[in-house]
This record gives structure tokens, sequence and C-alpha cells, in this order.
């Protein structure tokens, strides 16, 4: 078995043991390649279904390609989208950089706080309605004790930290000293009562063996990744006003992976045009320990 067949493999194991451990479980999708890699697999692990909701936390300042990538996938694969906004924070200007508070929080109050609401049950989401081609409330107020994230290791220093299964407090607190060992693929799913637990598949992926796996799959990806001819791309996709591109003549996946191989970027952080992570310093983690994706 190839090494990217091992990881599939592995990815896929651990889609079904969350699936089988946790009752209510959901995904978050960011719409990312990792994510949607993910969404991938998980497709994969149940012979094309999703049998979980899919949960998108939008700021509202997502460069729009991505949101029309979101819906359309949606309608394409008939998935069970949810997505939760921060309403308030947007109406207060509480954002950045058209209002008075920082990149940090700023992430804090669009990504975090109803991250927090969605997962806990509490905040307001919207779900896709296939039969009318829109979003509507969701009333169903269903609380997710699991939820599947595509977190990778080397994409940046705290997420190192994590465990296949990591634990949360009841307030998403993340306390990365007491994560459980995990050794020889034997994974702690029985935790406390009122433990939030995220899941990540993708944890041993790099970026080189996602962009492997796009192309040896032919996953549908959002465009902002390839050069459309101004000699420029997204290397990671976020929110517009905190997000960079990068000099890049790359236009598909393969010349993507020949770019990796070539060590282009070796010295350059794959997060590097994340404007937040830079901010404060170890602002990125600080944000994770308090429930940031």
């Amino acid at each position: 078995m190839d090494e990217l067949s091992k990881l599939e493999h592995n990815s896929v194991h651990i889609i079904r043991e969350a699936y089988h451990s946790f009752k209510h479980l959901c995904m978050l999708w960011s719409i990312g390649k990792d994510s949607t890699v993910l969404l991938w697999l998980t497709r994969k692990a149940f012979f094309g279904h999703v049998p979980f909701p899919l949960l998108h936390i939008d700021t509202t300042f997502k460069i729009p390609e991505m949101i029309t990538y979101r819906d359309r996938l949606a309608k394409e694969w008939k998935l069970d989208l949810r997505y939760a906004t921060n309403e308030d924070a947007i109406k207060s200007r509480q954002t950045f950089p058209d209002g008075n508070v920082d990149r940090i929080t700023c992430c804090s109050l669009l990504k975090t706080k109803p991250l927090a609401e969605a997962i806990n049950g509490k905040g307001k989401r919207y779900r896709f309605c296939h039969e009318a081609g829109d979003y509507i409330v969701d009333t169903s107020g269903e609380a997710f004790e699991g939820v599947i994230v595509g977190l990778r290791a080397d994409e940046e220093g705290s997420r190192s930290k994590e465990r296949y299964f990591s634990p949360r407090s009841i307030e998403n607190i993340w306390d990365v000293g007491i994560q459980p060992p995990e050794f020889w693929n034997q994974f702690n799913t029985d935790f406390a009562p009122g433990t939030h637990v995220r899941v990540h598949p993708l944890l041993d992926w790099t970026e080189l063996n996602i962009w492997e796996y796009i192309t040896r799959e032919r996953i549908p990806t959002v465009g902002l990744y390839y050069n459309h001819g101004d000699g420029s791309r997204y290397r990671s996709i976020g929110c517009a006003n905190c997000t960079l591109r990068v000099q890049s003549e790359a236009r598909n996946p393969e010349q993507i992976v020949a770019e990796l191989h070539s060590g282009k970027f070796s010295k350059v952080a794959e997060r590097a045009g994340r404007a937040q992570d830079k901010d404060g310093g170890g602002g990125l983690e600080r944000l994770r320990r308090d429930g940031y994706m």
C-alpha cells in the first residue's frame, strides 16, 4: 500500500470510529482544501453518503467564491449543511478592520463564539433546505458531542499538540496539558459527561499529501487556490480582509504538487498569508485554547 493509501485508510478508520462512538456528531467544513479532502474521505467511508451534518462558520467576510462553491457542492452532493454567524457582532461592527477591535478579537467574536454556540445547540443556525434550494432557520436545537475537523499537525505549531480524539470542556476550552495518550492506534473515545470532543482524521497528513490526494482523486476544490493569469494564488484561504495571496504560476493541483516538490515554499509557512496568525504573538494558540477551530 502506498503512502497516500495508508493515510486514506487511517483517516477513514478514524471517521468511522467517531461515527460509532458519538451519537451526535457533525463535521466542520471551512471550504478549504483540507476540510474538502475530509469531506471526500467521509463520502468514501460511507459509500457516497455523509451521515451527519456539516457545519460552516460564516463570518460574512469570506471571499465570495468560497460561498458560491459551498452552496454548489451542497446541492450536488445533497449535503446536510448548516451554518452559523455572529449576527450581533456584525451589526454592532465589532469586526476588523471596519470596527473598533483587532484581528484576534474579531476572530474570537466571528468564529470562536458562533462555533461554540452552534456546537452547544444554543446559537442561531441555518440549514440548507434542498426542497426550497435555499437556507432556512435550523430549529432542531441539536447539540454535538463530537466534531470532526480537517486539522493537520504540520500546518501550525499549536495544532501539533492535538490528538486524533481531543477533548474540550463543556465550555469548549482546550487544556493542552491533559491530552490523552494515543499509542498503537488505540484511541480513547470514552470521556466524562459534558466533554466535547474534536476528532482529527487528517492529523498526520502534510500539505503535499493533501495536494497529491486531490490530484489522484480529482477532488473539486475552490478556484482560489490556483493562478488565473495574474501570477498569484491563495495557499490558505479565510476571510478576505486577513488573507493574502502568494506568488505562484500553479494553475491546477498537479502544478501545485510540482511546486511543493521543488521546495519553492520550504522556508515559507503555509499560513504565512493568514494575518491573524501573526497578531499578538501566539494569538492563534490562545484562540484555539478558547475553542477556535
